[in-house]
């Protein structure tokens, strides 16, 4: 079974972290996964930095930037990520756009993803009528599952054509903006997780954008399987680099773990 699906049986709700490989130093990559494995993390998204990342916010956008400016690609992350299984056993899933990934070959990319222990892609601008019709035999091909995003403005149609050909999770971005964190979620995000909570989908959704803290994670997985965080963590590394990792974690998931 893929690790990703092995992690959603567990009976927690689930705090994923999304970080940019390559930042904020080029070789932070490793480390940076196995603090967080090590703080409690129980999915890690490896972003996959690219020049024009169009539904990012500043802080991912400018950690982006930093990335490629550091040397990083996507034969770099490859690289660094040859011998990850050695020491992390948690789901590993790479996002990122699809432009790099047709450049470097779709095949070829899953080969390197199966090689070094990938579970899973996020491919935001990859239509999930396009993945179904011309891609999906690949994915499955190398044992890859491949997560779609829904927003409050998805149609009830396609979200149900989404969870049909989802075998892991549905990422439920939180607000029709880009990444960023927030303080809080107000009536209209809280009926839109309580809207989707209702549909009953086969799969579990992990809610993504504007979680920051303890309270954003507490509000986002009160009807979901959990939790993705990536700007607040994003501006931890720009202001601390890889120390107090634990302690970030710490602070989101307290309540989960007193």
């Amino acid at each position: 079974m893929n690790r990703i699906n092995q992690k959603l049986q567990e009976d927690k709700k689930l705090l994923s972290i999304y970080f940019t490989a390559g930042y904020p130093e080029l070789e932070d990559t490793v480390e940076i996964i196995e603090k967080l494995e090590s703080s409690g993390v129980d999915m890690i998204e490896i972003g996959l930095p690219f020049s024009d990342p169009l539904a990012d916010g500043p802080t991912i956008q400018d950690s982006s930037t930093q990335a490629l400016k550091n040397g990083m690609s996507t034969e770099k992350l490859f690289e660094q990520l040859k011998s990850i299984r050695e020491s992390v056993s948690i789901p590993l899933i790479i996002m990122g756009y699809f432009n790099p990934i047709l450049q470097y070959g779709v095949e070829a990319f899953c080969i390197k993803c199966q090689e070094t222990g990938i579970d899973g892609l996020i491919i935001p601008d990859l239509p999930v009528d396009v993945y179904h019709d011309t891609y999906k035999t690949i994915f499955d091909s190398y044992g890859l599952i491949n997560v779609f995003l829904i927003t409050p403005q998805t149609s009830k149609d396609r979200i149900h054509f989404i969870d049909s050909v989802s075998e892991g999770f549905i990422y439920m971005v939180s607000s029709a903006s880009t990444t960023g964190a927030k303080s809080g979620f107000g009536d209209e995000q809280t009926q839109y997780f309580d809207r989707i909570a209702e549909m009953n989908l086969k799969n579990p959704q992990i809610v993504g954008f504007g979680i920051s803290n303890n309270h954003t994670f507490q509000q986002a997985t009160r009807h979901s399987k959990g939790a993705i965080i990536g700007s607040a963590f994003i501006k931890h590394l720009s202001n601390y680099g890889k120390g107090g990792i634990s302690e970030f974690v710490e602070s989101v998931i307290r309540s989960e773990t007193t």
